[in-house]
């Protein structure tokens, strides 16, 4: 009796990690991932797919991107949020250090951003959060549009099978707060395609 007891505990602890573990598995690496946020439509290219947050709107394809995603904005915000997805082909579009300083250039002088590598099925994941004065840069020269205070960027910079993927999530800070979750759960959907 003693016997079956403790297999069946046995068994009923390892359903739970493994359970717990597939679903744990896929945010557990991007901190603060809402994972219920996601939606069932999902994004792809070189590679890789992502699932993109329910409340967030497709508004597809630009010249440059291979998607642009908006986000309505927080009450008290004067615009939404904006994801742009930029693949520029294998081995284009600069590495992960480049990118990041790109980035940072965006916004008048800063400091240095907050940065972390992780790992998502099996590809590596630079995370990059910017906050400061948004010089919005627009047009084929990327010149600045105009300053927006306030701003946040959070970026993410997959090395997927096929070449860098970029994900450049900006807007007012309290938008882009009150969505990180979400972003971060789209960032842990990633997965390779076969």
């Amino acid at each position: 009796m003693k016997r079956m007891a403790a297999a069946l505990l046995m068994g009923a602890a390892l359903t739970a990690l493994t359970l717990g573990g597939c679903s744990k598995k896929q945010s557990a690496d991007i901190p603060g991932a809402n994972m219920e946020s996601l939606g069932s439509t999902t994004g792809a290219t070189a590679g890789i797919r992502w699932t993109i947050p329910k409340r967030w709107t497709d508004e597809g394809q630009r010249p440059m991107r291979i998607a642009t995603y908006g986000v309505a904005a927080s009450q008290g915000d004067p615009e939404g949020g904006e994801c742009a997805v930029f693949y520029f082909g294998s081995n284009q579009g600069g590495n992960v250090d480049q990118n990041i300083d790109r980035w940072v250039s965006q916004f008048e002088a800063n400091g240095m951003p907050a940065r972390v590598t992780k790992t998502v099925d099996g590809m590596n994941v630079t995370l990059v959060q910017i906050a400061g004065a948004y010089l919005a840069p627009g047009g084929p020269q990327m010149q600045s549009t105009g300053k927006k205070d306030n701003f946040r960027l959070l970026g993410a910079i997959v090395e997927g099978p096929q070449g860098m993927v970029f994900f450049k999530f900006t807007g007012p800070a309290r938008t882009i707060g009150e969505a990180e979750g979400e972003f971060n759960a789209m960032i842990a959907s990633l997965a390779k395609v076969s």
